[in-house]
This record gives structure tokens, sequence and C-alpha cells, in this order.
């Protein structure tokens, strides 16, 4: 069972930058993506950042590019998403997860994904 948990989130205020951790458990498949969402209240859940396991491939939402940087921390076994120069449009519950079939075609799709964590809250103030 592929388990994963988020941390990291708090409330910074605008401008600042806060680096998100998820650890997966459980992932055993070749070839799979670890991938960052966020759901703001009364949004739809947004695929922002996703790295493939297989050459650590990248793909980014326009709303982050240049401002997030997700990465696999090998020290610590995670998959981080570096924040900076946050906004206030930035601020939402930030979930990880896995999709265990990867296929780079919808990297950002929240559909494609099969194990979520259960998310941590990111409060930027302006």
């Amino acid at each position: 069972e592929v388990q994963l948990v988020e941390s990291g989130g708090g409330l910074v205020q605008a401008g600042g930058s806060l680096r998100l951790s998820c650890a997966a458990s459980g992932l055993t498949f070749a070839v799979y993506a670890i991938g960052w969402f966020r759901q703001a209240p009364g949004k739809e859940r947004e695929g922002i950042a996703c790295i493939s396991s297989s050459d650590g491939s990248t793909w980014y939402a326009d709303s982050v590019k240049g401002r997030f940087t997700i990465s696999n921390n090998n020290a610590k076994n995670t998959v981080d998403l570096q924040m900076n120069s946050l906004k206030s449009e930035d601020t939402a519950v930030y979930y990880c997860a896995a999709d265990v079939l990867f296929v780079s075609t919808t990297p950002l799709s929240a559909s494609e994904y099969d194990a979520w964590g259960r998310g941590t809250q990111v409060t930027v103030s302006s």
C-alpha cells in the first residue's frame, strides 16, 4: 500500500519562502511520479508540480513556474517542493500524490494519481 505524508506547511508573509516535504512509502513500481497539488477554498484541485522517478524530469503549472521547484531529497528520502516568492493566491491546502503507472502525457492531472496524502496548509499573508 502506498502511503504519503506531507510536512512543512505554515504561515508566511508574501514574498517569503516555504519548503514542503512528501515522505512516500510502499512505492515498489519501476516508474512512478510524485506530484504536488493544491486546493484553495471554493476552487478545484490544481496540479502544480510533478517529478518522474525514472529520470527526474519535472513539470510545472504556469502559475508556479519560476517560483517553485520540485526535487528528490535523497538524504531525507522525500520529494520536496521549494516555494519562493510566495503570493497570497498561493494560500491553499497542499497535497502530494503518487501516480504508480506514470505516463507523461498529462503529468499534472489529478485523475491520473492513485494515492494521496492528507495535505498540509499553506497560508500566505499579504
